[in-house]
């Protein structure tokens, strides 16, 4: 008897690498910080090395947003969709969305951003914990909206990083346009608020018509 093919394993790969680089991502973003280091002077890393901490962070968060469209691509090219990368892919977004708020809030510099960023972070534990009590009773199928919501977080998350002024100035960029440019990162991090509360209102509402209906 022929064994069955094994399913090509580098999208969970590259959806274990994602996960892993929220991690990192957000060590570096919230140890550039100023205070961000435990048990070490505020002035340990000079303003050139919180910009290599910050440019490395929001390098490798740029590479792994990225492979959240990547994985998903060619799992369906090659078939390759398993159970395992069902439940690691959402994991690996949480945390990367997750890791980079907090990196970005660790910095103090952008305080407009805390409450769309609290916002965000509310609705997808909430979400979580909503999926995790109706598992087995309910099936909550992820929407395209809520898939286009995700790519909206990850572009806002990029754009408010840049914002940093470490990160601005580091780059060469002109700082009197700094002022313009958080204003246009904190209405993209809001739309994103937006339609993140919008699809967490429809999973909750799918929730409870399917509940009503058991």
């Amino acid at each position: 008897m022929t064994p069955a093919p094994h399913a090509n394993p580098i999208p969970n790969i590259l959806t274990g690498l994602r996960l892993a680089a929220g991690v990192v991502m957000f060590l570096l973003l919230a140890g550039a910080a100023p205070q961000g280091l435990p048990f070490l002077p505020p002035d340990f890393l000079s303003p050139s090395d919180q910009f290599r901490f910050a440019r490395t962070a929001f390098i490798i968060f740029i590479v792994a947003a990225s492979t959240d469209w990547i994985d998903g691509f060619l799992a369906r090219r090659w078939h390759a969709t398993t159970r395992w990368g069902a439940i690691l892919d959402p994991i690996a977004d949480k945390v990367l969305i997750t890791g980079a708020i907090l990196g970005v809030l660790a910095w103090g510099s952008v305080p407009q951003a805390a409450i769309p960023c609290g916002l965000i972070l509310f609705r997808e534990f909430a979400v979580s914990a909503l999926r995790e009590t109706v598992a087995g009773k309910v099936k909550l199928p992820v929407t395209l909206l809520a898939k286009w919501k995700t790519v909206l977080q990850m572009t806002a998350l990029a754009v408010l990083q840049l914002a940093l002024a470490p990160l601005w100035e580091g780059f060469g960029l002109p700082f009197e346009w700094l002022p313009h440019f958080q204003t246009f990162a904190y209405v993209l991090l809001w739309l994103a608020t937006l339609v993140t509360l919008w699809t967490g209102w429809q999973y909750f509402s799918k929730a409870q018509q399917k509940m009503r209906q058991l």
